[in-house]
């Protein structure tokens, strides 16, 4: 079993900036692909962004591009999702989640971390 933590969200402004963290307890073949989403009150669950373990393979919505940078620290498991530019439809519970394949259903999924963007 793998567990994933969120941590880093909070209260900022519109225009500022918040870094997300996601720690996963262990690496695996269930974990090669890591992943941020996102669910508002009300709204579905979306996609925002996704990365391998190396790098080599990372995609974005089209609502975070230029503004969101999503990375990993191979020595700490961990998953980092930087946000800048931050705009109140940022508002959100944000999920890290951990899949095997790239069109695979994510697997594993955090508690979440609550980002809340003020006008």
């Amino acid at each position: 079993q793998v567990q994933l933590a969120e941590s880093g969200g909070g209260l900022v402004q519109a225009g500022g900036s918040l870094r997300l963290s996601c720690a996963a307890s262990r690496r695996t073949g269930r974990t090669n692909y890591m992943g941020w989403f996102r669910q508002a009150p009300g709204k579905e669950r979306e996609f925002v962004a996704r990365i391998t373990w190396s790098g080599d393979s990372i995609l974005y919505a089209d609502s975070v591009k230029g503004r969101f940078t999503i990375s990993t620290d191979n020595t700490k498991n961990t998953v980092d999702l930087q946000m800048n530019s931050l705009k109140p439809e940022d508002t959100a519970t944000y999920y890290c989640a951990a899949k095997a394949v790239p069109y695979g259903q994510y697997a594993y999924w955090g508690q979440g971390t609550q980002v809340t963007v003020s006008p």
